[in-house]
């Protein structure tokens, strides 16, 4: 399969089904692979496929899932052309997180979050800024601001870098902080402007373009 998709430990089961779910409805052919696994898999397997996606989760136990060993491979793969996109927790575990968990460290840049964390906000609508001027609201939770590393795609209201890409080596990484592919039930007691479906062809042509 081109893709590969992260289901392991500290991923989150919700987050995974819903990427999932965009992967078929563009009909892109893909495989999972959980924590036991990618600590099994060599660089040159990973680089058997196109594109690594680790979705979002609990970012420290997603990298205390993976060995040492694991992040390295992960590392020299993507430097070597394999792609990523890092949604949320993946986007953590693609910044310098070594203090606080086994991160891959592909950007060499620490990521904070989002600053309304600050204010005690977990999970909230956020409107999200294209470099076009275009904005789309999108589901946020507890998810990482980009400051410092790659092309800004889109940004948070506060003009913090919410969506970004750059090149690592001869690899493509997209890291997202927040969740285009939240289906309509993720978003119970909030009150959003974009309707969940034009978040998720969004998170279609993230997808496809973190592929291609």
């Amino acid at each position: 399969a081109p893709i590969l998709l992260f289901c392991g430990t500290g991923s989150s089961f919700n987050d995974v089904k819903a990427v999932e779910a965009v992967l078929k409805e563009r009909q892109l052919k893909y495989a999972t692979v959980d924590s036991r696994q990618l600590n099994a898999m060599s660089a040159a397997q990973l680089m058997a496929h196109r594109l690594f996606i680790v979705p979002g989760g609990n970012y420290i136990t997603m990298g205390n899932s993976l060995t040492p060993e694991t992040s390295t491979n992960v590392r020299n793969a993507v430097q070597g052309g394999l792609n990523y996109l890092g949604i949320c927790a993946g986007g953590f575990l693609a910044g310098d997180a070594r203090s606080n968990t086994n991160s891959f460290n592909l950007t060499g840049v620490r990521f904070d979050f989002y600053a309304v964390v600050k204010r005690g906000i977990h999970k909230t609508p956020v409107a999200i800024t294209g470099s076009d001027g275009s904005s789309l609201e999108h589901y946020w939770e507890d998810g990482p601001q980009f400051t410092g590393w790659g092309d800004v795609v889109g940004r948070y209201p506060d003009g913090t870098p919410a969506i970004v890409e750059g090149a690592c080596g001869k690899g493509l990484m997209l890291l997202c902080g927040v969740h285009p592919e939240a289906p309509e039930n993720w978003r119970s007691g909030m009150s959003f402007t974009t309707n969940a479906s034009a978040a998720n062809a969004y998170a279609g042509t993230l997808l496809q373009a973190a592929l291609d």
